[in-house]
């Protein structure tokens, strides 16, 4: 029993012992990324005006493509708007009887894709139009109203879609004692064609931005790997592991997205705040609610976010590219 009681402390303390060193690797290992990290700032730092430029390039090059993005979800949002308000008009035939126009009306308001209709009487359309356009004196010289019933159809909302109001119109179109069903949705169609070619050329617009932010970022690291060429040549002397050397250089591009991401968020308020004027004036004098939409809050962690990534990826080509040529034979070798 003695000696069990003697084991038992002892194997709690070769427990303890074995957890101590890798609990001790962790901690090695975060703060030598702390360490590292801050390092990286501060160097950053230490050289504002070539930090300030290279974030600029990146903030105008990020910028860019989003503020496309947020004015094409602008002209999205205004073109739906319009479809929902489309309306159809209905011209009955001339020789239609009023009794016969309601029973259309009533056959055309039991469609399902149908939310509300009206029935313009031809002799309540002519009063008004007398009303209107100031014609009187020429109207009264008419033999007989020119003016044909009317139905004002409004579509329901699961069909104010383009392929909803054109079925919608068909049916309407074949029923007997309808002349002609008059709605204009050409310009709706060249305005959706536009904008889905505007997306596509925002979104190569994108990859191309992209591609040369990496290309900017992986020629700054490049250029910091060159001038701490001495510093990683006694670190892989001393035994130190690619990732080890990588690492700071990594951290650095990673601090450049996030400048870039800042400087971009900075652009498009600034951008966003000088035009919103102009805007709402020009929206107003067309009698339109449109308006320009900033990023929300997610949007602007996720384009800082998006800049980190580049940044590191960037960093992470340079380092990939250019590390490999420096070995620890090059000291010998001078």
């Amino acid at each position: 029993m003695a000696t069990d009681s003697r084991r038992k402390p002892e194997s709690a303390r070769g427990a303890k012992t074995s957890r101590a060193p890798w609990r001790q690797q962790v901690e090695s290992y975060l703060n030598h990324h702390r360490k590292v990290a801050r390092d990286s700032a501060d160097r950053l730092w230490r050289t504002p005006v070539a930090s300030l430029m290279t974030w600029t390039v990146m903030g105008v090059a990020l910028a860019l493509p989003v503020a496309l993005l947020l004015l094409l979800t602008s002209l999205e949002g205004v073109s739906s708007g319009w479809e929902n308000s489309a309306r159809l008009t209905a011209y009955l035939q001339m020789d239609v009887p009023l009794e016969n126009a309601k029973a259309l009306a009533e056959e055309v308001d039991a469609d399902g894709r149908v939310a509300e209709i009206e029935l313009v009487e031809r002799d309540d359309a002519l009063a008004e139009f007398r009303a209107s356009s100031g014609l009187e004196d020429a109207l009264d010289y008419l033999e007989e109203n020119p003016l044909p019933h009317t139905l004002l159809i409004t579509p329901e909302e699961s069909a104010r879609s383009e392929a909803g109001v054109e079925g919608l119109v068909s049916f309407i179109q074949a029923m007997d004692g309808v002349e002609r069903v008059q709605v204009d949705l050409g310009w709706l169609k060249r305005l959706n064609t536009m904008t889905d070619l505007l997306a596509r050329a925002v979104w190569a617009l994108s990859v191309l931005l992209a591609a040369a932010v990496v290309l900017v970022i992986g020629n700054t690291v490049r250029l910091a790997i060159e001038n701490r060429r001495d510093e990683i040549l006694v670190a892989k002397l001393v035994g130190g592991t690619d990732a080890f050397v990588r690492r700071p250089f990594l951290y650095t591009g990673a601090w450049f997205g996030l400048g870039g991401g800042v400087v971009a968020w900075l652009l498009l308020q600034l951008s966003l705040w000088w035009l919103s004027g102009p805007i709402e004036r020009l929206a107003g004098l067309y009698r339109s609610d449109f308006s320009l939409s900033g990023l929300s809050i997610d949007g602007a962690f996720a384009l800082i976010i998006v800049a980190m990534l580049l940044g590191w990826l960037g960093a992470w080509v340079a380092v990939k590219r250019h590390l490999d040529d420096i070995e620890p034979g090059e000291i010998a070798g001078g």
